[in-house]
């Protein structure tokens, strides 16, 4: 019994210990704006440490550092392509037929909007809704990858919202194509952090709308993860650094309205937190 006992509190200890050294390996990058200065940096607690030089070669410490509250964050990549995936969770498309591969789409970069800065409805908008999402951020060019390359291609994670306009997508009277029902200004609210070693395989994902939890779900949940996404996409499209993927929202979405706060809240990431206007 005592040797069963000492082995429970190694293997407890242990646990522990691993999940310290995660959490001490995980590295948070922001893009943010101080005064004149648009930079990248390394958010630490409540101080921001600034880079020189682009996210994806090798930036270096400038030794500036400068307090969370007095910066700007900004989306916290410049993406050369936004893509995403659609009915990605089985709580999201209930009783429809599993996709037999990722179904991507493309949202433009000039979807993309800053954490804290407004998702604009457009003036004939009538049934837009959130969808909290996991983001990829690609870190290094990638064509023809295998799920391990596809894995190595992963920089990091960061918090997404896929806003969308239902009626302009799937309405009686829906668009052929997706590019304004998910492509409008202000679209893809993306930040406020990349995670660079993370485990994003296991993440609580959450979705509150005016403080109330809307969406809650494992990211552990998602029918095609993301060295699938990554290994799929790039059979057809080579992922180039700064690529970002959203991959797709679970549970049920609703209508969100002028006055309105959208929180995208995922564990270990931190929160995306948006305020709703009309155009």
């Amino acid at each position: 019994m005592l040797a069963t006992r000492r082995e429970v509190l190694g293997a407890l200890v242990a646990a522990a210990l691993a999940r310290a050294e995660e959490k001490a390996a995980v590295t948070r990058y922001v893009r943010f704006r101080h005064g004149p200065v648009t930079a990248y940096g390394i958010l630490e607690g409540d101080a921001v440490k600034e880079l020189r030089g682009g996210l994806f070669a090798n930036p270096q410490p400038t030794g500036k550092t400068y307090p969370l509250s007095g910066v700007k964050l900004l989306y916290p990549c410049q993406p050369p392509k936004v893509l995403a995936v659609g009915a990605n969770y089985k709580s999201h498309i209930g009783s429809s037929a599993t996709p037999a591969n990722p179904e991507i789409f493309y949202k433009p970069v000039s979807a993309l909007q800053n954490p804290g800065d407004p998702i604009v409805l457009p003036k004939d908008s009538t049934v837009v809704h959130y969808e909290g999402e996991l983001v990829l951020v690609i870190g290094k060019r990638v064509r023809h990858a295998s799920a391990e390359e596809a894995r190595e291609a992963i920089f990091g994670v960061t918090c997404g919202n896929d806003v969308s306009e239902r009626l302009w997508q799937n309405g009686p009277r829906k668009d052929m194509q997706w590019w304004r029902a998910k492509g409008s200004n202000t679209f893809a609210p993306l930040g406020p952090v990349i995670a660079k070693g993370l485990d994003y395989s296991k993440l609580l994902l959450q979705t509150r709308l005016n403080g109330k939890v809307v969406q809650k779900q494992s990211t552990s949940d998602l029918l095609f993860d993301g060295p699938a996404i990554v290994s799929f996409i790039s059979r057809y499209v080579e992922l180039a650094p700064g690529d970002v993927i959203y991959t797709g929202t679970p549970g049920k979405t609703d209508k969100i309205a002028p006055g309105d706060v959208v929180e995208v809240d995922i564990e270990g990431i931190g929160v995306l937190r948006n305020p709703v206007q009309a155009e």
